[in-house]
């Protein structure tokens, strides 16, 4: 047996233990979101290296990430954040590509190595786009997922598969690392089944963050918040321009009066179309 033909055989036999053990259930235990802001002028490249390569090479193409999905936000919908005043992006418009995806549940310390290899070895290949920032970028653990509907239509696990016409990205703020608990509780029982009714939203799933390695990529700044913050996705059976006013205006308000924390962020989103440029000459 030559060398090459045993070190592919090793190999092959390390995926096979790999496979053999631990988690591999369906449910979507972690993701990755990820806002980013493509610099003036480079807004097609962008768009075409991230959706061409990035998103199979850098995302997919990993073991344990089993879903994902691009979205976009045109100017006009830039125009709908709020607060203007935001933790999360400065300005507030800051951000107008977001990509989520979805990890199996208990494999994220192993996905994480992966990710922090493959990308070292893109970066060094030269397929990796520097003329971005990285408005909001981190791992998170997923809290809950509240529907609208009970038990009649798509699961958590279908979410970013299932032909969704919109998503609003919520970051709220608890007033302290304890209160994190008291504001999840809320939004699980109150504010978000109150919400969800008779809205173009099916469902929410709630995450927490958590902070990235300390070998990460030195262009992705480390996570802020990790004790306090919740991310929320709204999927929207509709266009979010649609409803706005009427669903998603004042959801900073409703947070500030219970007094449990901060929204720092609410953004609505249009799903991209993949192989397309479509939207990239609204972004400005």
């Amino acid at each position: 047996m030559s060398e090459k033909t045993h070190d592919e055989e090793t190999r092959s036999e390390v995926y096979a233990e790999l496979a053999a053990l631990g988690p591999y259930g369906v449910h979507p235990g972690h993701a990755l979101i990820t806002m980013v802001e493509p610099h003036p002028g480079h807004e097609y490249a962008y768009n075409r290296w991230y959706e061409d390569d990035h998103f199979i090479a850098g995302a997919m193409a990993m073991p344990w990430m089993f879903s994902g999905r691009r979205w976009v936000a045109t100017r006009d919908l830039q125009l709908l954040r709020y607060p203007e005043k935001s933790a999360v992006a400065q300005p507030v418009t800051a951000g107008c590509y977001l990509s989520t995806y979805w990890i199996t549940q208990g494999r994220y310390a192993d996905h994480m190595r992966w990710t922090v290899g493959i990308n070292k070895r893109l970066n060094r290949d030269a397929r990796v786009c520097h003329d971005r920032t990285h408005v909001f970028t981190a791992f998170q653990d997923h809290e809950t997922t509240v529907y609208r509907d009970g038990a009649v239509g798509p699961r958590d696990f279908h979410a970013l598969d299932h032909p969704y016409k919109g998503l609003v990205l919520q970051v709220i703020d608890a007033e302290s690392p304890e209160a994190r608990a008291e504001l999840l509780e809320w939004l699980s029982t109150r504010h978000l089944p109150e919400r969800l009714a008779g809205s173009p939203a099916a469902m929410v799933t709630v995450f927490h963050p958590t902070p990235l390695p300390g070998d990460r990529m030195t262009y992705v700044k480390q996570v802020e918040g990790v004790d306090v913050r919740l991310t929320l996705l709204w999927f929207l059976e509709a266009d979010p321009r649609d409803r706005w006013e009427a669903h998603f205006a004042g959801l900073e308000e409703e947070v500030g009066e219970v007094g449990l924390g901060r929204v720092e962020l609410v953004a609505p989103f249009v799903p991209t179309v993949p192989g397309t440029d479509l939207y990239v000459d609204r972004l400005r």
